[in-house]
């Protein structure tokens, strides 16, 4: 007796059983979605643009435009105050952008460079500790250590905002070179090693040029970080160790002038250069 034959039919139709597939919806074609979208962007850019577009005004009104001028940039470059906190500015950001990278790229390497370890989720928590606490708790936390040492050895100066801005900054330097870091395929250091390289030549002639770009991205974020910042400032900051953020801040309780308008520029346009390198570099790593 001859076997029933399977019609294509049978054999094609589906499994009642078998999960079914869910089509995604793309969330640009919901309703609403465009019109929501530029109203965010609106919000999002329209006071940056008020801002830049009123320095140029030759009027002090900052409400009130009469014609283009560049008399306030002028006023800003030749007041005396905001050239001291910018040069302040400057020391910090440097002297947290140089150590935080150090201590972020020591970091990244003791938590990728290495078999996992027992306690390695710890780690990574207690590096990126000042991302996840509020800032303002940071900056009471440092304003209560700094305190008890300068109680305890009278040693004052501009180095407590130092080491507060390069703490504050080493998660910001860590994310990227953990990042180009995970992304490196170890063959080339495998292959250096094979080749009776030392470890400390594999990592100046293969490791490190590889992680250069993850370690000039996180520099210039952690940069652009401490430029910017003025919670831990305010609170650590002592005599005569105003910072421009602070400086403008200070200033604007006594009424808002195109002159801060000018300050406010020229900090947008090296935040805004600084960070698209930074994303350039990090699509060129990609690449």
């Amino acid at each position: 007796m001859a076997k029933p034959t399977q019609t294509p039919a049978t054999a094609a139709s589906p499994d009642p059983a078998a999960p079914k597939k869910r089509r995604m919806k793309d969330l640009r074609k919901q309703p609403g979605f465009d019109t929501l979208a530029w109203v965010c962007l609106f919000f999002l850019y329209a006071p940056i643009v008020v801002l830049i577009v009123f320095s140029f005004n030759d009027n002090r009104s900052v409400v009130k435009w009469t014609e283009f001028s560049l008399r306030w940039y002028k006023a800003a470059f030749e007041n005396d105050g905001i050239r001291e906190a910018t040069m302040v500015s400057l020391q910090v950001a440097v002297v947290a952008m140089v150590f935080s990278t150090i201590f972020a790229t020591m970091a990244a390497l003791a938590t990728t460079r290495v078999r996992p370890f027992k306690g390695q989720t710890m780690a990574y928590a207690v590096i990126n500790q000042p991302l996840m606490v509020p800032e303002i708790v940071t900056a009471v936390a440092l304003l209560a250590l700094f305190g008890l040492i300068k109680q305890s050895t009278g040693v004052t100066g501009i180095g407590y905002l130092m080491v507060a801005h390069t703490v504050f900054c080493i998660p910001f330097a860590y994310m990227p070179i953990r990042a180009r870091l995970e992304d490196m395929n170890l063959t080339l250091e495998q292959a250096a090693a094979d080749l009776y390289a030392t470890p400390v030549q594999v990592f100046r002639k293969v490791t490190m040029p590889l992680m250069a770009p993850g370690i000039v991205a996180g520099a210039m974020l952690a940069f652009v970080v401490s430029l910017d910042d003025v919670i831990i400032t305010l609170l650590v900051a002592g005599p005569g160790e105003t910072t421009l953020p602070v400086y403008i801040l200070t200033q604007i309780r006594r009424g808002i002038t195109p002159e801060i308008n000018a300050v406010s520029t020229v900090l947008l346009g090296l935040s805004v250069v600084l960070v698209s390198i930074f994303f350039l570099i990090g699509n060129k790593k990609r690449a």
